[in-house]
Parts: C-alpha cells; sequence; structure tokens
C-alpha cells in the first residue's frame, strides 16, 4: 500500500477571520471553529473513514490545531510534533497582507518572505520532513496543522518548489488528502469543506 496523508486544518480564529498571518502566536479557536470541528470529527468517524483506524496521527502543539484535533476525536491518539507548526511570520506576525502592502507595496509571501522570521528555504525543509515520516511506512497518516504549513506539504508531496502552495487555498476546519495517481504523487481530495455545509 502506498501511504496517504490526510490534512485538517485548525477552525476558525479571530486572527483567520480577520486574514491576520498567526504563526507562533497561540490564538484560541473561536465558537465557530470549535463546532466545525467537533463537525470534522463527526465526518472522520463515520462512512469511509470510520475513524481512521490504523492511521497514525500528529498535531501541531499550537492550541488551534491541538484543541481542533482533541474536538474531533483524536486528542489521545495525537503525537504533538513541531514540525507542524505554522510558518514563523518574524516582523510580519499579526499583520493583514493589507498592512504589509502598506509598507511594502508588491510583497508576495511566497517570493518575498518574511523578515526576522522563517525563509522559503526553512519551511520548505520541515515540508519535507513531514512527506518523507508520511511517507516512511505501510500506513496512512493524519495531522492537524495550520494553512502555510500543510499548503507547503502538499506542495512538496507533488514534487513542486514551496511557491507552488501559493495556488491552492485552504480554508479554516478544511480536509484534504495527498495521495497517489499513476504510480505518482498526487492531490486526492483538496479544501473539502463538505462536512461545514449542514
Amino acid at each position: 500500500m502506498a501511504p496517504r496523508i490526510l490534512l485538517a486544518r485548525h477552525g476558525q480564529t479571530e486572527w483567520s477571520l480577520l486574514g491576520r498571518h498567526t504563526g507562533r502566536t497561540d490564538i484560541p479557536l473561536l465558537d465557530e471553529g470549535r463546532e466545525g470541528a467537533k463537525l470534522l470529527g463527526e465526518r472522520l468517524h463515520r462512512s469511509r473513514w470510520a475513524g481512521l483506524d490504523g492511521f497514525e496521527i500528529r498535531t501541531s502543539p499550537l492550541a488551534r490545531a491541538r484543541e481542533t484535533c482533541e474536538l474531533a476525536g483524536f486528542g489521545e491518539r495525537a503525537q504533538p510534533w513541531d514540525t507542524l507548526m505554522e510558518w514563523d511570520y518574524g516582523a510580519y506576525e499579526g499583520m493583514t497582507p493589507a498592512e504589509i502592502q502598506a509598507i511594502r507595496p508588491g510583497w508576495f509571501i511566497w517570493r518575498d518572505g518574511v523578515p526576522e522570521g522563517e525563509s522559503l528555504e526553512q519551511l520548505s525543509a520541515r515540508a519535507d520532513e513531514v512527506v518523507a515520516w508520511a511517507r516512511s511506512a505501510d500506513r496512512d497518516v493524519l495531522v492537524f496543522a495550520h494553512g502555510h504549513i500543510l499548503r507547503s506539504i502538499a506542495a512538496r508531496w507533488l514534487g513542486e518548489h514551496v511557491s507552488f502552495a501559493a495556488r491552492i487555498r485552504l480554508d479554516p476546519t478544511s480536509l484534504s488528502a495527498l495521495g497517489w495517481a499513476y504510480g505518482a504523487p498526487a492531490i486526492e481530495r483538496w479544501n473539502d469543506t463538505g462536512h461545514l455545509e449542514g
């Protein structure tokens, strides 16, 4: 069996709602985010997913991802992993893209990176570590993490430069799956929020 990786983005927070870059700041979930996490868990515990028996589960240690994991019903099975933490935005932590553009016109995070934070190369290396771990054994995996690191993992799973992540948006409390097609890495499902639609 070729291993797959399921990606669960954390639920809605105040900063994600406002579009603020939320890297290492430990922002809690909003009530909406908590409800979404429960709905994601219900989805993963029924039908084709059936509780993901046999899956290895890891979570970012940051509260918003860890709580999403717990509310989805996987807290006891999940191992915290610093590699899944969000991009360290350095001087741009807490700022919106519009605020950054006001001081740095033309700025594009996936090209220009962030001052005093984690470089694109460092982000890519962390994504590579997750991909290598996911492919390392004969089992599927589930990770709970954050928008930019999960997009980076997807880019590197596909063998693309980490900047490819700019082309694959990811909403809060979404579910995605990376697997294989014709023997090559592929996206099986992306940014699926069907569990939030009633």
